[in-house]
């Protein structure tokens, strides 16, 4: 598996374009920072530590926690913080993630180079 290069993205926040996917105890030390950022869609989960996930987007919307800058409102703050699936993504569980194609920037120019040289 190629690895991917996040630093070589030039539109870094185009994998926050639809939210991601928190766990419940990682949202409330989250909001103990004090962000304008809002979760939602609390729903029971067993793939995630505390059996709960939470949403950072509503519907389709991006990252509530997407700042005006394109930069991650958590990140900026403390990192440590940052939710495990963001500082993962483009991979879950060692794989690439089934949202690459549609989420990252660098999968889909790879992908116009290749149909381009063919």
């Amino acid at each position: 598996m190629k690895k991917i290069d996040c630093v070589k993205c030039e539109e870094q926040s185009s994998c926050c374009s639809f939210g991601a996917w928190v766990d419940l105890e990682e949202a409330k030390k989250i909001s103990t920072l004090g962000l304008k950022g809002i979760f939602y869609h609390l729903e029971p989960d067993k793939d995630f530590p505390s059996g709960y996930r939470v949403g950072t987007s509503y519907e389709d919307n991006s990252c509530s926690f997407l700042t005006l800058e394109g930069l991650c409102a958590i990140h900026k703050i403390d990192y440590s913080l940052k939710p495990a699936h963001c500082k993962e993504f483009p991979y879950e569980n060692g794989k690439l993630s089934p949202m690459v194609n549609s989420l990252c920037s660098l999968v889909k120019l790879k992908r116009k180079t290749k149909k381009k040289t063919r």
